[in-house]
C-alpha cells in the first residue's frame, strides 16, 4: 500500500474536448472546459496549479510552469456518454452496448405497460425535462389526477416525481420497483429514480430528500466490491452509492449539491479510514451542463477551486487526491445532451510525483487500475499510472 486513502472526485460533466468519434454521437465540436473558459475569465488559481491548464492548450490560460500535481485526460472507452457508463468504466466496467436514452420520451408500448403494472390511472409528461422545471409545469395536475409524472434526461433514466401527500412515499418506491423490474432488454435503463416532492402550488412546490435510486447491478467484479472484500473503506459520496446499487459501499454519504459533497468529502478526510473516498459533484451536470447554463458552469468551477485549499488541508500525507469526471455536458452546445468529451484528471499528493504528464489515457478505468494496484489487486480494465505517481526521481 503506497497510499494509505485515494479521494476520487468526480467533476460530474467536466470534460475537456471532444473525443474522435465525437461526430459519430452528434458531438462534433463539443468542449465543455474549453468553451466555458472562452465564454469568460474565470479564476481557477488552484486549478492552474495543480496543471489544469497543461493539459492541453487553452486559448488565454498558460499552463503551469511547475505544476503541484499530476495532469492528463482520460478516453471514455465504453459506448455511451452517460453517468452510469462513466462511473462504471472508473470501476473497470467496460460496456459495448450504451444504456439507452430516450430524447423523445419513452415509446406508447413502454408507458402502457408501466401504467397498467404500478396500476396507476395515467402518466404525465413523459419527455426529457429538468425535474424542478417539470413539476411546475405538471404538479397540480399531478395532484389533481393522481397521476405520476414520467421524464427523462440525457442520462439513461426512468425518473418519477409524485407528491408525498397524493402517492404516499412507500407507494412510490413500490412503482419505482415495479419500473425497475419491466424496464429491460432495449429498455434497460441505467437508473429508475423516485423524485418526491411537496408544495401547495407551483411556486412552492419543493423535491424532498425522500429521492431513491434503482440501478443496474454492475458486476461483482469491479473495484468497489473488490476493495471492501479486502477489507478497505468505501465511502461513497453524493450519489455514488445508487450508481453502483450500493455494491461494495461501505458507507453511503448523502450530499444534495457540490457544496455539500465538498463539506462531506472534508469531513470524510478528517476520519481515520483506510481505501477509498468517492464521491461526485453533480450541480456541473444537473444544474448548468443540462439547463446550458454557460455562467452558472464557470461560477461552478470557480467555487470548486476555491474550496481546493479546505481540501488540501484535510488530507493526510499519504492520502492521493484524484479528480476526474465521468462525461462531457457542454453548456455552450445545441440541445441539453451530454456530449462525447475526454475528461479531466488531476492528482495530488504529499507523498505523489508532482507535475508529471499523465498524458491521455486509455480508459477512465485507468483510475481504478491505479487504485486496485495501490492497494495490492487487479481490476479487469485499465492501464495503472501508480508507478508514475511515485516516480520522485
Amino acid at each position: 500500500m503506497k497510499f494509505k486513502r485515494v479521494n476520487l472526485m468526480v467533476l460530474d460533466s467536466v470534460g475537456v474536448g471532444a473525443m474522435p468519434d465525437a461526430v459519430e454521437w452528434g458531438d462534433a465540436g463539443s468542449d465543455t472546459l474549453g468553451n466555458v473558459l472562452r465564454f469568460r475569465d474565470v479564476h481557477l488559481p488552484n486549478m492552474r496549479e495543480l496543471g489544469l491548464f497543461n493539459i492541453r492548450p487553452f486559448e488565454g490560460y498558460p499552463p503551469q510552469d511547475s505544476p503541484a500535481g499530476g495532469y492528463g485526460k482520460c478516453t471514455l472507452k465504453s459506448n455511451g456518454k452517460d453517468t452510469t457508463t462513466g462511473h462504471w468504466e472508473m470501476a473497470g466496467i467496460i460496456l459495448d452496448k450504451a444504456f439507452p436514452t430516450f430524447p423523445e420520451g419513452f415509446p406508447k408500448a413502454v408507458v402502457d405497460e408501466f401504467v397498467a403494472k404500478a396500476d396507476v390511472p395515467g402518466i404525465l409528461a413523459n419527455v426529457p425535462a429538468s425535474g424542478t422545471e417539470i413539476i411546475k409545469v405538471h404538479g397540480e395536475e399531478h395532484m389533481k389526477t393522481g397521476k405520476p409524472i414520467v421524464y427523462t434526461s440525457g442520462d439513461s433514466v426512468f425518473q418519477i416525481a409524485a407528491h408525498e401527500d397524493v402517492i404516499p412515499i412507500e407507494r412510490q418506491y413500490e412503482i419505482c420497483e415495479i419500473a425497475r423490474e419491466m424496464l429491460d432488454g432495449e429498455y434497460r435503463v441505467g437508473r429508475v429514480i423516485a423524485r418526491p416532492f411537496v408544495g401547495s402550488n407551483p411556486e412552492d412546490f419543493t423535491r424532498t430528500e425522500n429521492r431513491h435510486d434503482y440501478a443496474v447491478p454492475p458486476p461483482n467484479q469491479n473495484l468497489l466490491p473488490m476493495l471492501a472484500a479486502r477489507g478497505l473503506d468505501v465511502i461513497a459520496i453524493g450519489k455514488i452509492a445508487s450508481i453502483y446499487d450500493s455494491k461494495g459501499v461501505t458507507e453511503d454519504i448523502k450530499a444534495k449539491n457540490n457544496e455539500q459533497a465538498v463539506d462531506r468529502t472534508i469531513d470524510a478526510l478528517n476520519d481515520d479510514t483506510t481505501g477509498l473516498i468517492f464521491s461526485n459533484l453533480v450541480d456541473f451536470d444537473m444544474l448548468f451542463g443540462h439547463r446550458r447554463d454557460v455562467e452558472g458552469y464557470a461560477r461552478a468551477l470557480e467555487e470548486f477551486d476555491r474550496r481546493l485549499p479546505e481540501i488540501y488541508a484535510a488530507m493526510k500525507d499519504d492520502d492521493l487526491l484524484i479528480i476526474t469526471a465521468d462525461h462531457g455536458n457542454d453548456p455552450t452546445y445545441r440541445g441539453t445532451d451530454h456530449t462525447r468529451e475526454y475528461c479531466l484528471l488531476l492528482t495530488y499528493g504529499e507523498n505523489a510525483k508532482a507535475g508529471v504528464d499523465l498524458g491521455t489515457r486509455q480508459s477512465l478505468s485507468d483510475i481504478g487500475q491505479t487504485i486496485a494496484e495501490n492497494f495490492g489487486f487487479e481490476i479487469a480494465d485499465g492501464v495503472s499510472f501508480l508507478g508514475e505517481l511515485l516516480d520522485r526521481r
